[in-house]
């Protein structure tokens, strides 16, 4: 075995960042701007979604002020259509979309497998550059009028009964779509064909195994979103008769279409994250994963049952009591491989030696709030309870209790758990427990009055409500202030780190992955030659003997 696959342990006080890693070894922005190198454009792509959360951040909090009274008195109904129009544009497909799987994806990936780079690099740096150019696009949208059809582009609106810019701003997310598949065929071409010797499929981490499954959807459900918003922009350019009923068309084919790919989505943002963490559970438990199996084909059935249940959005809007019957059956099936995760990761910590760290406190809250949100998606997967709260806070409440309860909470406990081998730097353990604890307090302040909102029959994206629904509003919106502390308090400690931490050393986790075993930050090449794998991810009496064997020898 190449001496690369052994753990090095060393002494934190006399530890220091190699000088040659992948952040040193060539200077200035063209080095950056032109570079192959999957770590690099993972950190151009920390560095940008960072920027357009606390863009979405800020509308977000918008909203809630405009809420924090019954009447419209911060901004103007159409105005309020923007923002919140704007914010889940932003949010959903320039943050949770490509949240995970563009940043610790393309740095993890190749190392994990024991690769020097992705399969197609190149593809990878235009993936970047496509993403840029969506992102510039939609602020170009927003600066210059915004759009007010919500985050689905639903049609009418999106077609004839709005002046605002519908057609930049879905331009700009079909090319954003291309950066999406672009990234997910990298990975499938990586996966598949540059494994490391020895890294069978069942000796893949459950990281790998996730990112796998959404890169499936992204590669084919993503083309559909595409050609949805092209007919929509040709319908309201050129007045091609797709969607409009007055020149055949059909507005409900357009739900049809859009939705598709937009509970597919749904999993493109989540399985990701919960490929996460599967790796900070076992790390934090010192146990392998239970029922590793059973987790890995769970992405695997939770990526094909995605493609079959979009209908269920659609359960007011006339269609057929069977199909409404048939959707609702496979959207109560699409529970079981997310149950069998979370029993998995729960049968995990069971009698496993636990510790508390950042990204394990992240993962217990991934792992509270995704739970509500699933079991709140019962009430909307069944169609008496559905026409009820449809188009209410509930529906708000729940998609972000997945969404952002579950997905951003899975995002930061990954990003504080290979920072350390991202950067060589540690950051500061007790702030970053409390950053934690706010978030998770402040979420459930900020959404959980919203399910009350909307089983009282609150209806969503309006801005002004009748006084009886302000004191649950008041909650909430002071929960939004909670929730932006615990946000902002990672970014300022976080770039802190970045020159004042403490150096992290190789393994500071003590975990068992291919990637905790080289040098941190590590090399541009990954590593000095391929490694040769004889253990599975998560063999920590492998972990035991090397630890022996470095002990021994020093």
């Amino acid at each position: 075995m190449s001496t690369d696959t052994i753990v090095r342990l060393p002494d934190q006080a006399t530890a220091r960042i190699p000088k040659v890693n992948f952040l040193s070894k060539e200077n200035g922005l063209l080095s950056w701007l032109l570079t192959s190198d999957h770590k690099r454009i993972a950190t151009l792509y920390l560095i940008s979604i960072t920027f357009f959360f606390a863009i979405g951040g800020t509308l977000a909090g918008l909203i809630r002020l405009e809420l924090l009274t019954p009447q419209s008195d911060l901004m103007a109904a159409d105005t309020y259509n923007k923002v919140f129009s704007m914010h889940g544009i932003i949010m959903v497909f320039l943050f949770l979309v490509p949240s995970v799987p563009a940043t610790l994806g393309n740095f993890l990936i190749p190392i994990m497998i024991g690769a020097k780079d992705l399969a197609l690099p190149k593809v990878n740096l235009l993936s970047w550059y496509l993403y840029m150019i969506a992102g510039v696009m939609v602020l170009y949208s927003m600066i210059t009028g915004g759009v007010d059809t919500g985050w689905t582009f639903t049609v009418p609106l999106s077609t004839h009964y709005v002046n605002t810019n519908v057609i930049t701003t879905g331009l700009a997310i079909f090319v954003a779509g291309f950066s999406s598949v672009f990234t997910g065929l990298n990975f499938i071409v990586t996966i598949h064909k540059m494994r490391a010797p020895g890294m069978t499929w069942f000796r893949l981490p459950l990281f790998v195994w996730s990112n796998y499954a959404a890169s499936i959807l992204m590669v084919l459900g993503t083309p559909v979103l595409a050609i949805t918003l092209v007919l929509v922009v040709l319908e309201r350019g050129f007045g091609i008769g797709v969607f409009d009923p007055s020149k055949g068309g059909d507005p409900i084919l357009f739900q049809h279409l859009f939705w598709f790919y937009s509970h597919p989505a749904v999993y493109i943002m989540i399985l990701p994250g919960m490929g996460v963490i599967s790796e900070v559970v076992s790390t934090f438990a010192r146990k392998r994963v239970f029922g590793y199996t059973a987790v890995a084909f769970s992405s695997v059935a939770i990526a094909v049952f995605a493609f079959f249940v979009w209908e269920h959005h659609m359960f007011i809007m006339g269609v057929s009591n069977y199909s409404t019957l048939v959707f609702s059956l496979l959207t109560m099936l699409v529970a079981v491989p997310s149950a069998i995760k979370i029993f998995n990761w729960s049968f995990t910590l069971y009698k496993g030696s636990i510790t508390f760290e950042t990204p394990m406190l992240y993962s217990f809250g991934f792992m509270g709030l995704f739970t509500i949100g699933g079991l709140t998606g019962v009430f909307l997967a069944s169609t008496g309870t559905d026409i009820h709260l449809t188009e209410t806070y509930f529906i708000v409440a729940h998609f972000h209790f997945v969404m952002v309860g579950g997905m951003l909470m899975a995002f930061l406990s990954g990003i504080h758990f290979w920072w350390p081998k991202w950067t060589g730097r540690m950051y500061p353990e007790k702030i970053s427990q409390l950053a934690a604890l706010i978030t998770f307090i402040g979420f459930n302040f900020t959404f959980f009055p919203q399910f009350l909102l909307g089983t009282l029959g609150m209806p969503r994206r309006y801005a002004a409500y009748p006084a009886e629904f302000q004191v649950l509003n008041v909650f909430s919106t002071a929960g939004a202030s909670i929730l932006g502390i615990g946000y902002l308090l990672p970014i300022l400690y976080l770039t802190w780190s970045l020159k004042y931490g403490e150096i992290a050393g190789d393994n500071p986790w003590q975990a068992t992955g291919l990637e905790w075993q080289i040098q941190s930050p590590p090399l541009t090449e990954n590593f000095t030659e391929i490694p040769v794998v004889d253990h599975d991810a998560y063999d920590y009496e492998w972990l035991e003997k090397k630890e022996k064997e470095v002990s021994s020898v020093g």
